[in-house]
Formats: structure tokens, sequence, C-alpha cells
């Protein structure tokens, strides 16, 4: 059974109806896979139980007729979403050993669905941070590695780098992410996989530990595109859980998917281009224009001026939603409780609150919280959140506009390929600037995908993005299609773990 581990999602889902093996060897398989990849430090917390009895499930359903969507595909569950029984921690101290008694949307329609969970996959603490250095797990490592040989090793992205290492090194078929400003993009396009952030809504966040409430978005991630369809119609649906939750049917994306882009417009917004970025991801990204022409489709020349101001804008709103969202986290109702030592106060409430805080929040999380607390207070919210949202309005009016050109934008993913692990470690400046291509979609609410298009001279990956109108999922996959099949990406790490 040595191959089923190149298999995605779909290659395992008609494996599995056909009868070329069971799930409990596809789950077998995966669980060796994973307990042989420590050295990725992908999971926090393995769970090959778990995968065993869905894979059992599915294999005595399949004897008696029965067969479900996802059936025999075992997958990583990001540390977001609360697992009932099974350790939900969001990459923080603040819930080392927290076990939900709920589950969380999301996860649970993959389950019910026939998928199992191989385990929860680590990520920076709280979704905060842009190569999963700031998980109180330890960073994860890329499977990836420079072509000249040297020994640094790699961010895989973030915050779900630890979902994308564990798709880009084999170990799963496929995972979930979440992408508040690019936390499924980004980490797509480092280690050479495929993932998606649908329209904001398309997928409950019921259950999913809460980082910006008006950007946090489920998404997949797998192999390629195909896969990515599979999972986000599994994923997506109403939940009267959610008030942010659309209701509306749940289209059949694998079954329309095309690459045959013939009518279609695909613009090229003039904001990104970058002063500063690498030539090669303006070499890709020409690369990428010319396989669209090939698609059949036009490209059109459009411009979203408010672009400039998209990342500021993120990093005001961001943190303002965080420091609201993570003031629960005080060591009365749940997760960790740290008493401060006689010396260092009274041991009243304040001083419990203050010493939990302190113990249970990393460096990144507490940055934020200040810079959210910060532009929320009386004296400058008007300035700094009030102004940000109105600008956010005007870069969704930008995209907008740009729909009466075109139907879908292509743009880089990211501004580099990975990076070493600690080189950006001390600058939080330059590793929030790794969003500055992902941002302006989240702050509309915009379906946006990353798909592998090659390698850079170090022979690692770099993605482009397609971006697409509203609850347009099926046109940014299509579109992805055709991407996929033009760059032929079949590249992979070599297996050092």
């Amino acid at each position: 059974m040595a191959g089923i581990t190149d298999l995605g999602v779909a290659a395992i889902r008609d494996g599995f109806r056909n009868g070329d093996f069971s799930a409990r060897e596809v789950a077998s398989v995966f669980n060796d896979a994973v307990a042989k990849a420590k050295g990725l430090n992908a999971f926090v917390i393995e769970t090959p139980e778990h995968a065993l009895a869905a894979a059992d499930a599915a294999d005595q359903a399949r004897a008696s007729g029965d067969s479900k969507p996802l059936s025999g595909v075992p997958l990583g569950i990001k540390d977001l979403f609360a697992t009932k029984g099974f350790q939900t921690t969001a990459g923080s101290h603040m819930l080392g050993g927290f076990e939900p008694v709920y589950e969380s949307t999301v996860s649970g329609k993959l389950f019910a669905a026939g998928a199992g969970m191989l385990g929860k996959l680590n990520m920076d603490e709280f979704a905060m941070g842009s190569s999963n250095e700031t998980s109180y797990y330890g960073n994860v490592i890329s499977p990836w590695r420079r072509a000249d040989g040297g020994n640094a090793a790699l961010t895989p992205g973030g915050s779900s780098g630890g979902s994308a290492a564990a798709v880009a090194a084999r170990i799963a078929p496929g995972v979930t992410g979440t992408d508040t400003g690019g936390s499924i993009r980004q980490p797509a396009a480092f280690t050479g996989i495929t993932g998606i952030k649908p329209t904001y809504g398309r997928c409950s966040r019921w259950g999913i530990v809460a980082f910006a409430s008006s950007l946090d978005q489920a998404g997949p991630m797998a192999r390629d595109v195909r896969d990515c369809g599979i999972l986000l119609e599994a994923m997506a649906g109403f939940d009267p859980k959610d008030s942010t939750s659309l209701d509306l049917p749940v289209p059949q994306w694998e079954a329309n998917l095309s690459a045959d882009l013939r009518g279609k417009r695909i613009g090229v917004p003039k904001e990104y281009r970058i002063e500063g970025v690498p030539a090669e991801i303006d070499r890709v990204w020409e690369q990428g224009i010319a396989w669209m022409r090939d698609a059949g489709a036009e490209i059109v020349q459009v411009s979203l001026p408010h672009t400039k101001y998209a990342l500021p804008t993120y990093y005001i709103i961001a943190p303002a939603e965080a420091s609201s969202n993570l003031a629960r986290y005080d060591g009365v109702k749940y997760g960790l409780r740290e008493l401060p030592p006689k010396e260092m106060g009274s041991g009243g409430l304040a001083d419990m609150y203050n010493a939990t805080r302190a113990a249970g929040f990393g460096a990144e999380v507490k940055r934020r919280i200040m810079i959210g607390t910060y532009v929320l207070s009386a004296g400058f919210y008007d300035a700094y959140f009030n102004q940000a949202q109105k600008v956010r309005a005007l870069i969704a009016r930008d995209f907008e506009r740009v729909w009466e050109h075109c139907d879908l934008l292509l743009t880089p993913t990211a501004p580099s390929a990975a990076f070493a692990l600690g080189e950006k470690a001390d600058d939080p400046i330059a590793m929030y600037l790794n969003d500055v291509f992902a941002v302006p979609a989240s702050l509309a609410g915009l379906p946006a995908m990353s798909v592998p298009a090659g390698l850079n001279d170090q022979g690692l990956p770099l993605g482009l993005q397609l971006v697409g109108r509203a609850l347009d999922e099926q046109g940014v996959l299509n579109a992805g299609l055709a991407l996929e099949q033009r760059a032929g990406f079949t590249s992979r790490p070599e297996a050092w773990w």
C-alpha cells in the first residue's frame, strides 16, 4: 500500500468506492505516515483512533451497499476547529488541555460525510501569524528545502502552516484551514498545494476559535483544484447557529468543473505590481496570464485604486476584533488559570486576570491585543477604527466596479517564495507584508484561491491567486483548473523528515 499516500481526496474516494482498497487500509497508511513525520511538527495531537473508527464505519457501510461523499478519506483538522472530546488549543497555552463537549459545524459536516480525523494540525497562535512561528507548540517546518542545499529550515507559511505542510508532505490527502487575511492562500503558495477561501459566510464559523469575526472563514487545502471542490462541498452550507452564515444551497462545484475559459475576462490589477517584489514573482504572473489566454480567456487591465490602503486597514480592523474576541480568556470560564505570586499582587481577581493572560498569550497575540485595544479606545476610535471601516467599504466598492469589466482577477498569491524560519521573526512589519496580495479579497469577503504555478530558481513553489465575485466559487475553481492543467505542477518535496 506504499502508493496510497500519493493519492488525493478524489482518488481515495473513487478507489474506495471501486473496491481497490479498504478504508481501514487507507487510514492505517496515513496514520503511519503521520507518526513518521514528527520532524515537521505539523500536528499538535494525532488521533489515529478517530481515523480508524471512521474507516471501519465506511467499510461496514460499503459492504451493505451504502457510501457517503467522503467515505474512506482521512483528513487533518486545523487546531482552530472545536473537535468533541479532542484537545482544541488554537495553538495557544491559554487553551492547553481544553477538550470541547461540542463539534464545530465544519468538522461535523466533514465527519458526517464519512471522513475520519488524522489529528489536529499545528498553527500560529489564535491564527495570528504568517510563518507558523507563533505557535505555543513550536514552529512547523516546511517539507521543502532550497535547491542550493542550504540547511536553513523554511516556513510553511501561516497561520495554516501545519495544514499546508501535512498536504505537501503527503501525510494527509486534504485538510481544513482558515483564512482571515490570507492564512489558507499564502501557506498553500509556499508549499506547492491548492487552497481556497470561499465567500464570507459560505462555511459556518460556529465552533471555530474566533480571531477577527468579520474576516474569519474556513476553507479546504488539498493536492489540487478538484479535491478542494470536493471538500468545500462537504464543508459549506447554512448554519442557524452562525448569524453570518449564508442561507443558500450548496452548489455542485465538482460536477460543474470546466477548464474552458472561452468568453471569460480575466482582470490584471495594476496596483498589484509592487516595487521591491522579486522578479520571479512577476515572471510567474506573466506566465499565468499567458496560460489564461491559452484557456480562452480575454485579459483586461483593471485598477483597484484603494489596494495600497488594504494592509494598514486590515491591521487595524483585525486586531480590534481580536482584542474583543480574546477578552473572554481570563482564567475564569475555561482554559488556563494562573495565580500570581504574593509578591506580585494581592491575589485578587484583577491580579489573576493579569497573571493568566501574561502566561497564556504569546508575544504576537499580546501585540495585536494591545493594538486593537488602542484603536478601539475612546480617544482613537474615530481616528483609526472608524476610518478603517470606511476604507474597507471603499476597497469593496473597487471590486464591485472591477466586475463590470471582468469576471475574475489573476494576481500573485504572496510577494515571495517561502523564507527561512527566524528570518522575519524580529520584524513584525516585514512579516505583515506577506499578506499584501491576499488581504484585499478578505476585506471584501470574496472567494479567492491559490494554485501552484511553478518553482523558483531555488526549487521552491510559487503560487498564483484567483479572485472572483461573491458566491462565484465555481468561476474561481474553473479558472484554477485551467491554470492547474497548464502549469502541470507535479513537483513534491523530497522526504527528509
